[in-house]
């Protein structure tokens, strides 16, 4: 959902459709910090699921999960830096770090869904 949302608040930007834009942002942050919350006490309560697959596609998912992890641990922070900046009225400085934030935040977006299908749809078909 949140990939979604930023991708049509990037399709808004483009068309100067400012307001729009910052709805929709702000919407992505909000579902985001849902489901971080949700992420964390699921898996506070049920732990992991290890992929427990031998071979290439083990590697792909170790690869894709690692990526996904270290880059989902720093979008929080450019996140509420960048939407920070947006609300201020720093437009410079929002474009700046948004450059860096938004395909870093689409790429945890995609990953997220890859690494649970990965996870819990390909695995048992292994």
């Amino acid at each position: 959902m949140a990939g979604v949302l930023l991708l049509i608040g990037f399709l808004f930007i483009r068309q100067k459709r400012v307001s729009a834009h910052q709805k929709v942002m702000w919407t992505a942050f909000a579902v985001s910090c849902a489901f971080l919350v949700c992420y964390l006490v699921y898996h506070y309560n049920v732990g992991s699921v290890k992929f427990d697959k031998p071979g290439w596609v083990r590697t792909v998912y170790l690869w894709i999960l690692g990526t996904h992890t270290i880059l989902a641990a720093a979008v929080p922070f450019l996140a509420v830096i960048t939407l920070a900046r947006g609300q201020r009225g720093r437009i410079s400085r929002h474009r700046a770090i948004a450059r860096w934030t938004w395909p870093i935040w689409m790429y945890v977006s995609i990953t997220g869904v890859v690494v649970y299908l990965l996870l819990y749809q390909v695995r048992p078909l292994l």
